[in-house]
């Protein structure tokens, strides 16, 4: 087993830097280079820290979930008051309380489920708040931690081969909106792959591709923009679940009926919020399998001393609705 010894020689730094480093001292002084070239050799040395093997004894555990990458911090995420019963299944011995974390605000945690694609920056604040992170749909880094990949363009892609080739509709759009604040991007992937896979399935009309802000205020004045156009495609994807409520509503005041008059697929948001139309044809991210997949991978890494990093693929599945 790896000792503190053996990191500080690789680090070349004294036994004492790297064992304050490792267990978060945050009076200690010291380069963000040093700290994190610690981090990387204890990751590979597969070394498990007193703090973690500490864990394994605790009858409750916090787990924080850094969310400000995909839910703006105005929203609430209402599936955190849920996950009870995902995390009492797993694991009945220990009780585990989920907090949202803020984005300015430096905590201690037993785990961290983070979501979206994080800066070295914010990788590092993190690192110092947790001794276990799991990152859902971060981006192509190796961050050396446990990562859950979620497929968002295969659920677009069978969005599209339902509707041009099964259903045979011969025009195609989308209303999406997007969110940014800072380093926070919310949106921007989702809007490449849609405008990549209409293109590729030929119905890119740039005229029936509606941007705004993300909100159920936008997406009902989005709707109502795209039904006086004079160009309406024959179906549309509604980027999210808070733009899907103000599109649906300003479709069914203007009396258009789905699918016999338009054609609706809506796209799931990893269930932070709450839809209102369940029996519509959606991209669904299976939720429940995301954050029992997290749970598991943090449980093992606090439980099992489990110290390889692992990554999981999870599909984005196309659910046929009565809307398309």
């Amino acid at each position: 087993m790896a000792t503190i010894k053996d990191i500080a020689k690789l680090a070349e730094v004294s036994p004492t830097t790297v064992s304050r480093v490792l267990n978060q001292d945050e009076t200690m002084v010291v380069s963000q280079e040093i700290k994190m070239k610690i981090f990387r050799i204890a990751h590979e040395l597969k070394y498990v820290s007193p703090r973690m093997r500490h864990l394994q004894e605790k009858e409750k555990m916090i787990v924080g979930v850094a969310d400000w990458h995909i839910v703006r911090p105005d929203r609430l995420n209402v599936h955190l008051a849920s996950l009870n019963c995902i995390a009492e299944s797993l694991s009945p011995k220990v009780k585990i309380e989920f907090v949202r974390m803020e984005k300015e605000t430096s905590g201690r945690y037993d785990g961290i489920i983070a979501f979206g694609i994080f800066t070295e920056e914010e990788m590092e604040r993190l690192r110092l708040q947790s001794v276990a992170v799991i990152f859902i749909n971060s981006n192509d880094k190796d961050y050396q931690y446990d990562s859950i990949v979620m497929d968002f363009d295969r659920g677009i892609i069978e969005s599209m081969e339902y509707l041009v080739n099964k259903r045979q509709y011969r025009s195609a759009g989308y209303i999406g909106g997007l969110y940014e604040n800072g380093e926070v991007r919310i949106g921007y992937r989702r809007l490449k792959c849609v405008k990549e896979t209409f293109a590729q399935y030929g119905c890119l009309d740039e005229r029936n591709i509606y941007v705004g802000e993300l909100s159920k205020e936008s997406g009902y004045a989005l709707a109502k923009e795209a039904m006086v156009s004079g160009h309406l495609p024959e179906a549309l994807i509604l980027g999210s679940d808070e733009i899907a409520e103000g599109a649906i509503e300003a479709f069914q005041e203007a009396g258009l009926r789905t699918p016999k008059d338009l054609a609706i697929v809506i796209y799931e948001d990893i269930k932070t919020l709450e839809s209102k139309w369940k029996d519509f044809t959606r991209v669904q991210m299976f939720p429940d399998i995301v954050w029992e997949t997290a749970i598991k991978l943090l449980l093992e890494q606090i439980h099992q001393r489990r110290t390889d990093s692992m990554k999981i693929f999870l599909p984005a599945k196309l659910k046929l609705g009565d809307s398309a």
